[in-house]
């Protein structure tokens, strides 16, 4: 059964609608409501112009684009960047430009992808001890590595 997510875009941007390129893609293309340029090593807030009603155990991912990502270094910043099931409010992607060159976006242009995901219900609880695990706490790169000193 499909999920019927309600959304609304802002009234001058009603060309903007997010789609999929592809009837079984796993994300909608987000375009730019407008037009901008990014600086090497910089970062800027680009609107989409979309507004969307989440229901309760949603969240919506904004994550880059493989091919601007490929051959422009072009990323999003907090990536994936969550939006909230209570979230109101417009789109907004943050691009950064990792690349060498100014980053030309025109109004319309696909910037980033979205994602829709159910969250599954948790909760924390307090524990005083953890069970073991193989992996124990080596994190941050470790797994794979050889370390002669452990």
């Amino acid at each position: 059964m499909t999920q019927i997510i309600r959304c609304r875009l802002a009234d001058d941007a009603q060309d903007l609608f997010p789609a999929k390129a592809h009837a079984d893609d796993a994300a909608f293309d987000l375009k730019a409501r407008t037009a901008m340029t990014i600086e090497p090593g910089k970062a800027a807030c680009v609107p989409t112009g979309l507004f969307l009603e989440l229901p309760a155990g949603y969240e919506a991912q904004v994550r880059p684009r493989s091919g601007l990502a490929l051959k422009r270094a072009i990323t999003v910043l907090n990536s994936p960047g969550t939006i909230d099931a209570g979230y109101r409010g417009e789109v907004g992607v943050i691009l950064i430009n990792h690349g060498q060159e100014p980053f030309v976006i025109q109004r319309g242009d696909r910037i980033a992808q979205m994602v829709i995901q159910t969250l599954p219900d948790v909760s924390l609880q307090l524990a005083d001890a953890l069970a073991p695990s193989q992996r124990g706490d080596g994190g941050f790169g470790s797994t794979g590595v050889h370390n002669p000193s452990n």
